[in-house]
C-alpha cells in the first residue's frame, strides 16, 4: 500500500512536471478558476542608500608645512582634542620668540612711559612744567600702552599659528585613510584623513517624488509623513539584513530636479561598529496593505515586461487581461495594484494551453487536483516509469 501510494505521488508529479507549466491532458476543456479577494498583506519597499557616520570631519591642516608626526594608525578610536598630526614648527616658535621680545620691549616702554608720565604730574602739580609737557607725557605713556596692545596681539597670533601645527581632532571617532606619509609637504588643501563617529550612523536614501507626496497627503504633510514612517530595516552590501532597525529622521524640502526625487534620512545604531562610514545599502520600509488583491505568481503570464492573467468573461470565455503589480513581492506571490477587482474569477492552471475567447468548463480548484489524483490512480506502472523518465 505505501508503495503504491509513493507510485501515485510520483504520477501525480509527473503529470505536472510534463506538462511543462500546462496542465495534465484530460481529454476535455474543464480548467480550474478562482474568485478574486482581498486580504492583508506585507509589503515593502527599497530604495539603494548610502551610510556615513553620525558626523564625519574632514581634517585639514590650517597651516603649510612638513609633516614630522603622525600620532594615528588607519581605524584607530581617537578622542575630542587628541593630537592626530605634527607640522615641521621650528619657523612658527621662532616667530612666536620674536613676538615675545616684542611684548617685553613694550611692556619696558610702557613702564618707562608711565614713570614719566607720573613724575610729569607731579611737576605740573608744583606748577613747574606747564599743561604742554603734561600732555606731552600722558600721549606718550597711552602710545606706549597702545604698542604694548599690539605686541602681545602679534604674541597671540604667533602662539595660535604654533598651535596649528598640531592637528587635533575635532570629534571622537574612527580614523580614516592616511594618504600622507612622515615628510610630506602638506596645506590646507590636502585632506589629511577622516575622522567618523560611527556610533550612529546616518543612512540616506531617496524617495520618488510621486511616492513622497502619497505620503505626505496621508499623513498631513512631510513631517507627518516622516514621524508616521515605520522602523526600517538596512540590507548590507553582502546581501544580508543589519541586525538592529532604523528610524527615519528628517526628508529634504526640495525636489531634485535631476532625478525627481527627495532625500532622506534614516539613524541606526552601530553598538558593534559593523557598519563602516562611506559603506552602501538598501532601506527596507515595511507597509502593511489591508485590503491587497494577492495571487500566486504562477497564475501570471509576463510578456514585454508586461503582465497577464485570463480572467473568466461571459459564456465562460476567457479574457487575456492586463495587470499591474507591486513591484515588491516575496518571490511566490504578487499584489495586484490594477487590473483585477473582487468578484473576478481567474484561471490558476494550464494557462499556457489558453488563448483569448476560449470556451473552458470552469471548475474548483480541489476538483482539478481531484482529476489529477484519478488520472494517476489510472496509469499503468509502466506509464508512470515512463512520465517520470520523460
Amino acid at each position: 500500500m505505501k508503495q503504491k501510494k509513493i507510485l501515485l505521488a510520483i504520477a501525480a508529479g509527473a503529470l505536472l512536471v510534463s506538462c511543462g507549466g500546462g496542465r495534465p491532458t484530460f481529454g476535455d476543456n474543464e480548467y480550474p478558476v478562482t474568485t478574486v479577494g482581498t486580504s492583508s498583506a506585507a509589503m515593502q519597499s527599497s530604495y539603494p542608500a548610502v551610510i556615513n557616520g553620525i558626523q564625519d570631519v574632514e581634517i585639514r591642516p590650517k597651516v603649510s608645512g612638513f609633516l614630522t608626526k603622525i600620532n594615528v594608525v588607519e581605524g584607530q578610536t581617537v578622542n575630542v582634542g587628541q593630537v592626530l598630526f605634527v607640522i615641521d614648527n621650528e619657523t612658527y616658535q621662532a616667530t612666536v620668540r620674536q613676538a615675545q621680545a616684542a611684548v617685553n620691549t613694550a611692556q619696558s616702554q610702557v613702564n618707562t612711559a608711565k614713570l614719566t608720565f607720573e613724575n610729569t604730574k607731579q611737576l605740573h602739580a608744583n606748577r613747574v612744567v606747564g599743561d604742554y609737557e603734561l600732555q606731552t607725557a600722558e600721549n606718550s605713556y597711552s602710545s606706549a600702552q597702545a604698542q604694548l596692545a599690539q605686541a602681545q596681539a602679534n604674541l597671540a597670533n604667533a602662539k595660535e599659528q604654533l598651535s596649528f601645527c598640531y592637528v587635533k581632532s575635532p570629534a571622537k571617532g574612527v580614523v580614516g585613510t592616511l594618504p600622507f606619509k612622515k615628510g610630506a609637504l602638506v596645506s590646507a588643501s590636502n585632506v589629511l584623513t577622516h575622522v567618523a563617529d560611527i556610533s550612529k550612523m546616518e543612512v540616506y536614501f531617496s524617495m520618488t517624488e510621486k511616492d513622497m507626496l502619497a505620503l505626505s497627503k496621508a499623513d498631513g504633510g512631510l513631517r507627518g509623513a516622516v514621524d508616521a514612517l515605520p522602523a526600517v530595516k538596512l540590507m548590507l552590501a553582502d546581501g544580508t539584513e543589519y541586525g538592529y532597525e532604523g528610524k527615519v529622521m528628517t526628508a529634504s524640502g526640495v525636489i531634485d530636479q535631476a532625478t525627481g526625487s527627495v532625500q532622506l534620512k534614516a539613524q541606526f545604531p552601530n553598538p558593534d561598529h559593523l557598519l563602516k562610514s562611506g559603506g552602501s545599502g538598501t532601506i527596507i520600509i515595511p507597509r502593511t496593505a489591508s485590503e491587497a488583491i494577492v495571487i500566486p505568481q504562477s497564475v501570471v503570464m509576463e510578456v514585454q515586461n508586461k503582465k497577464f492573467v485570463y480572467l473568466l468573461g461571459d459564456s465562460n470565455r476567457v479574457v487575456y487581461t492586463e495587470i499591474k503589480v507591486d513591484p515588491q513581492n516575496d518571490g511566490n506571490n504578487f499584489i495586484v495594484t490594477e487590473g483585477l477587482k473582487p468578484g473576478d474569477k481567474y484561471v490558476t492552471n494550464g494557462i499556457t494551453k489558453l488563448s483569448d475567447q476560449m470556451e473552458i468548463v470552469p471548475i474548483t480548484p480541489e476538483r482539478y487536483q481531484e482529476k489529477i489524483q484519478e488520472q494517476a490512480k489510472a496509469m499503468s506502472a509502466s506509464d508512470i516509469f515512463d512520465a517520470v523518465k520523460n
